[in-house]
């Protein structure tokens, strides 16, 4: 393999210019792993590389080209996925740097989405980690590529060999060692490339050619695993290889890349981005290996009848393209990043957004490197680029020629798991806080924002604590509102238990015409979520004109119990008597006689508090089932059952009072490393226990 030159293609020094390539010389390449295990200092490390920085980026500096955002360069991680164009041997490589936290797994999403392979990235101090797990798992069933990527074998606790055993221990046969380094005193001495049989020392990114070391059973070992995944890759080679013969440097690329294209083969490379060691071979092992956009590109479709229609990468066919990321800036406008799937757009193109059944037209089409845009004359298939001021599009729709309409699948995004309640600081800044919790909703469709009806509070929802920060940091920052965040009100509500009968008697005299109303209503417990009302009044007691006042008058009033003010349920009230003058009597005057017995009734009738109960299925390892359900009992709930679910998880079902789960979230992920995730369904009210309903009774009144 060539060592690294620092001047690329199309370059000269200190400033990039990006060319225009077609589907054959690209790689698009999402950048995936666990927080922390160098995701972003690697992109930097081959921008660097590729002479398109005069200087190595660093986080602890904040000068990263793909960590830009100011809450990433504050906090020293990613939060959302930046698209690096990376120039290396006459191919672009379009680097899409992913968030490892998993409260950002938005960014993932969207990552994988553009891509057509993945580049896990693994710390050779950390190990296999639940991120890199996850990563491996949205690459398989996205269908695209995958590559390891073990960093950091600078320092000196890193165990190349115990992650590589780790690595095969987990996804099997398929992982192949493409890289290794002779490693001596827990200190690299020089990395082995395989496919070529030569070994490199590093010295400021730049790659001098040693012997190969004396690496004992090891190398050969290494040798053979690789030599027999190239094997599986077809029959000729099958034969080849039992024949004894050696295979070619040739024949050694062209099977691995013949198995990666199609996921029987994860090759393992290896290096330090900090130390600029062995990227060089990384890049390249990328343009030999990853599949190039032309073979991978294309996908399947819906036409405008619904029915499957395949797309090849065709640069002559209608264009087609999915937009996989949305950034808002309340100055700038909405920045919209695109691929493209089929045909070319150019500027000022008119183009079908398949959601909303609306042509966009096109301004100036960009290619984005980091924080910064450079005009692009067009993008063609399997390209990524961006388009600025679109007014109706958003991640998850599918642009194309109005001549042939095509949907194209959109971006599985996870839902929010952690919801809590928006509080303005300021009067009067409600409108500005609902605009830019809705701006920043769609920028990142992990974010909800809903209105509790019920309760009247605005509802944020998001994938974790982080991810809730980050929001109203940028809400702040960007919008210019500030917020602070607390635990949602539970919507309860209050029903009776016994049946009771009461007179509700209004009478005043004044000046002129006075009031005059007067009912008997009998109240009972009753099947269904509202108030019913019914009569049966003989004789004219009560003129039927009046009954709707009366109806009226407790349907008002069962809006708010009489415990702690939650609306009422599940109540039968029959007006069976009363009486009326005929001067004094009137509508408001029953209305008022109705209130008075509903709230005389109501709290005769032994009222009590209902809680919402939740449908909860929780998916962990089987491992922490026993936790798991140890908590549930805590939280008062009761499992129904357990079921194997896919990746190798067990789904535990049970129904968990509403008001105990406000942290289950972060319990969940804290007991399951991040491996576990949960959805909730309302099922149903039931009443609360008494110390439960003396509490939230008594905060209901020192609230007021």
């Amino acid at each position: 393999m060539e060592n690294s030159q620092r001047v690329g293609e199309g370059y000269e020094k200190g400033r990039a210019f990006m060319k225009n390539y077609n589907a054959k010389t690209i790689r698009n390449v999402a950048l995936t792993g666990h927080a922390g295990s160098g995701k972003t200092s690697l992109v930097e490390a081959m921008y660097y590389l590729a002479y398109q920085a005069d200087r190595l980026g660093k986080i602890a500096d904040g000068n990263t080209v793909s960590d830009f955002d100011p809450e990433e360069i504050r906090r020293k991680v990613s939060v959302s996925t930046s698209l690096v164009p990376v120039e290396w041997k006459s191919t672009k490589l379009n680097i899409l740097d992913t968030p490892g936290l998993f409260d950002f797994v938005g960014g993932l999403r969207e990552g994988i989405r553009a891509a057509g392979s993945s580049v896990i990235v693994v710390s050779g101090k950390s190990g296999l980690t639940v991120g890199a797990e996850k990563a491996f798992a949205a690459a398989q069933k996205k269908g695209i590529a995958t590559i390891f990527f073990v960093n950091k074998l600078d320092r000196e606790s890193a165990d190349f060999y115990k992650v590589f055993e780790d690595l095969k221990g987990k996804f099997g046969p398929m992982v192949c060692p493409m890289v290794v380094p002779h490693v001596v005193d827990h200190k690299v001495q020089c990395y082995v490339n395989l496919l070529e049989y030569r070994a490199y020392t590093y010295e400021n990114g730049k790659a001098k050619q040693v012997p190969i070391p004396d690496m004992g059973h090891r190398l050969e070992g290494l040798r053979t695993a690789m030599n027999e995944a190239v094997a599986e890759t077809s029959e000729e080679l099958m034969e080849k290889y039992f024949a004894g013969e050696e295979f070619t440097p040739d024949e050694l690329i062209q099977g691995i890349a013949s198995g990666v294209r199609r996921g029987e083969i994860a090759p393992v490379f290896c290096g330090s981005a900090q130390e600029l060691e062995a990227i060089d071979q990384l890049l390249t092992g990328l343009l030999w290996l990853a599949p190039w956009a032309e073979s991978v590109a294309g996908e399947t479709g819906t036409d405008a009848n619904g029915d499957p229609i395949e797309l090849e990468v065709d640069e002559n066919a209608p264009a087609v393209a999915t937009v996989f990321k949305t950034v808002v800036d309340p100055f700038v406008g909405k920045l919209v990043y695109f691929k493209v799937i089929r045909g070319k757009i150019v500027p000022d193109m008119a183009l079908l957004n398949t959601r909303t059944g609306e042509s966009e037209r096109l301004g100036k089409l960009f290619y984005v490197r980091g924080k910064k845009q450079e005009e692009a004359p067009f993008i063609g298939a399997g390209d990524i680029g961006a388009v600025a001021k679109l007014v109706n599009t958003g991640t998850g729709d599918t642009l194309c020629a109005p001549s042939c309409p095509v949907t194209l699948p959109g971006v599985p995004f996870d839902s929010p798991c952690l919801s809590r309640a928006v509080n303005t600081t300021k009067k009067g800044d409600e409108e500005k806080v609902a605009t830019g919790l809705a701006r920043l909703a769609e920028e990142d469709p992990t974010i909800k924002v809903e209105k509790n009806t019920e309760t009247g509070e605005l509802i944020l929802s998001g994938m974790g604590e982080q991810h809730l920060d980050i929001i109203v940091s940028r809400l702040k920052a960007k919008f210019g509102a500030e917020v602070t965040l607390s635990e949602p009100e539970v919507a309860y509500r209050e029903t009776i238990r016994c049946k009771v009968k009461v007179q509700g008697r209004h009478k005043k005299q004044s000046g002129g015409h006075g009031q005059f109303g007067d009912v008997w209503i009998e109240f009972e417990p009753w099947e269904g979520d509202e108030l019913v009302f019914e009569e049966k009044v003989f004789g004219g007691a009560v003129p039927k004109n009046y009954f709707p006042a009366v109806e009226k008058g407790l349907q008002d009033c069962s809006k708010e119990g009489v415990l702690a003010g939650y609306p009422l349920v599940g109540v039968k009230a029959t007006l069976v008597d009363g009486s009326y003058h005929p001067v004094d009597s009137s509508e408001m005057a029953f209305k008022t006689a109705a209130s008075l017995a509903y709230k005389d009734g109501i709290s005769k009738a032994n009222p009590i508090l209902l809680e919402p109960v939740m449908h909860l299925a929780v998916y962990v390892p089987s491992d922490n089932t026993g936790d798991i359900m140890g908590d549930i009992n805590k939280r008062r709930g009761r499992v129904l059952g357990m079921n194997p679910a896919e990746d190798e998880l067990t789904c535990i079902e049970a129904e968990v009072p509403q008001g105990e789960l406000g942290d289950y979230a972060v319990m969940l992920r804290s007991t399951t490393q991040g491996r576990g995730y949960f959805s909730l369904a309302f099922e149903r009210y039931e009443e609360a226990p008494k110390p439960v309903a003396d509490k939230v009774i008594a905060a209901r009144a020192n609230a007021d």
